[in-house]
């Protein structure tokens, strides 16, 4: 899975801690104060993995009925967006027998739409991070930890616009989140799952059409073709392959994967990576390309040796070559390639830079794929020369 394989890259790189496991912390030196046993600093915590990192608290009140502790969260090398926010846990009694009850303080978003693993209505807490709260709670409680939880985190309702949290439905704020209570630095992982989320919402939501795109110009331009609403959209980025192998599993009738020339070449290369550090488009065999559908010897030269994959487009639209249509068409085998599935329909759309279509591949049924129906893949054709 392309989550493992970024984890061993980021070996050598410094790891974090997630927001769920700052909160658990939090929730434990806050109920170690307002059971009389003052602050521990730092506090410890036990993470899924069994790992028992400790944290020094940057937050410490305790007021009439509640205790309140606050932990800077730490994302080691990973450009997360909360890394510095203050995860602040604030405890108070709750009704006896009642165990604990989940409450989104500031900045902590709230779930308005099904298909989240938290159900509509309940605090933007993850079943995980919620799960080593009680046990970082039960560890000063015991089995009589009836409690109200307050998590907060002041400021990210602004930090929770720089997130896919309100297409997700998450509104007010952030998720708590995390499965290990390790943040892997640049794992992608947490844009794998976000996206895998998105289909979960959208057949939640009964639809039956989804489109992925490379990036905002795409996602806008294929939203606007086919007129759809904001929760059938998929934010893929570079993740072909995770967004298609989830929706194998979980289909959807539809599929439109959308992306510019550049990126929308490389899948049809045969990468379902697509990001830069994956490889380059291929010019040589985009000029290849070119000449079975007509190109000159000038207007092969011209690509081979074009700056960017958009000016090869740009040359051959002036030649009036069908580039677009082509890799469209190569484009889709890659995809349906991953998916294989009778019950999803899957198209193909290329989009210039400037939101124009210039390449489309209809909706056909994905198990319909062939290794090389147009002879060989991209990079396939260029290994055979």
């Amino acid at each position: 899975m392309e989550a493992e394989s970024e984890e061993a890259r980021a070996s050598d790189l410094r790891r974090g801690w997630t927001t769920g496991t700052c909160a658990a912390a939090a929730a434990k030196a806050a109920c170690s104060a307002l059971l009389g046993h003052g602050f521990p600093d730092p506090v410890e915590v036990t993470l899924p993995g069994g790992q028992r990192p400790g944290f020094a608290l940057a937050l410490e009140e305790l007021g009439n009925g509640f205790a309140r502790a606050g932990i800077l969260k730490d994302a080691g090398d990973d450009p997360d967006v909360t890394h510095g926010a203050l995860i602040i846990a604030t405890l108070r009694h709750g009704e006896r027998g009642a165990g604990l009850r989940f409450l989104a303080g500031e900045g902590v978003g709230t779930v308005t739409r099904a298909g989240l693993p938290i159900p509509p209505g309940e605090p933007a807490i993850n079943p995980v991070p919620r799960q080593m709260i009680a046990a970082s709670i039960a560890e000063i409680a015991g089995e009589f930890a009836d409690f109200d939880v307050e998590i907060s985190i002041p400021g990210g309702a602004e930090l929770a616009q720089r997130t896919l949290n309100g297409r997700l439905g998450i509104v007010g704020g952030l998720s708590v989140l995390g499965t290990t209570g390790i943040v892997i630095p640049f794992s992608c992982s947490a844009w794998i799952h976000s996206i895998w989320r998105g289909i979960d919402v959208a057949r939640a939501e009964g639809l039956t059409h989804v489109v992925g795109a490379t990036g905002m110009t795409s996602e806008k331009a294929a939203q606007a073709h086919h007129q759809l609403p904001e929760t059938a959209l998929l934010d893929m980025g570079d993740f072909v392959g995770g967004m298609l192998k989830y929706l194998r599993r979980h289909p959807v009738e539809r599929v439109t994967v959308a992306g510019g020339v550049a990126k929308m070449t490389k899948l049809a290369q045969g990468m379902l990576d697509v990001h830069s550090k994956r490889g380059l488009a291929d010019l040589e065999a985009l000029a290849m390309l070119a000449a079975d559908l007509g190109a000159s010897e000038t207007l092969k030269g011209e690509i081979r040796s074009a700056n960017t994959v958009a000016l090869a487009f740009q040359l051959a639209a002036r030649d009036g070559l069908p580039l677009g249509e082509r890799i469209a068409a190569l484009a889709w085998q890659t995809a349906a390639g991953a998916l294989r599935s009778p019950q999803i329909a899957l198209e193909i759309l290329v989009f210039d830079r400037d939101g124009q279509l210039v390449g489309q591949a209809p909706f056909t049924p994905s198990d319909h794929a062939s290794s090389f129906p147009l002879g060989a893949s991209l990079g396939e054709r260029n290994r055979r020369t």
